[in-house]
């Protein structure tokens, strides 16, 4: 179900040209509605193990219940607003979003924090969809996934890093 789910919502948005391109500012037009996107950490101990953010058109929101995501659902928080000056430094984060993620089968890519080392979470939302359009928990270990989310992973780490400054 949850792949048949995915392989129609990938095929909706290819060729309903929803999905974005990297030219384009997507947090600007009216198919963007969110995107979520933070790490976490299994063996840690403190206010910075997981760290979840939301980022819409025109606000950037943390996360407050810092709850361990899983595979098996969207994460669930409860969100308060951050600086336009914070949301500056990250909205151009949406640009380098994979479309790639869109044809993945699972959304357990690679293996996160299996060995203490962290997983990455993401999710996306468009406007003109009804439902969610996907979400992925993802690998920080570079060895485990292919370069293209390598590359997404050490972005949302550089954000984490400037909103955390």
């Amino acid at each position: 179900m949850r792949k048949t789910f995915f392989i129609l919502t990938a095929s909706l948005i290819m060729f309903s040209g929803l999905a974005c391109e990297k030219e384009c500012n997507c947090a600007g037009t009216n198919e963007f509605e969110y995107m979520l996107f933070g790490h976490f950490y299994g063996e840690c101990g403190g206010e910075g193990c997981v760290e979840i953010y939301k980022i819409d058109s025109e606000m950037l929101y943390e996360d407050s219940t810092d709850v361990y995501p899983n595979g098996l659902t969207p994460y669930v928080g409860a969100y308060y607003p951050l600086s336009d000056e914070k949301y500056q430094q990250v909205k151009d984060l949406l640009m380098d979003f994979p479309e790639e993620l869109y044809t993945e089968q699972d959304t357990i890519i690679g293996m996160p924090d299996a060995g203490d080392w962290g997983g990455v979470y993401v999710e996306i939302k468009m406007k003109n969809l009804n439902s969610l359009s996907g979400f992925w928990l993802l690998d920080q270990m570079e060895s485990n996934m292919p370069q293209v989310y390598n590359d997404f992973v050490d972005k949302i780490n550089e954000k984490i890093a400037i909103i955390n400054q």
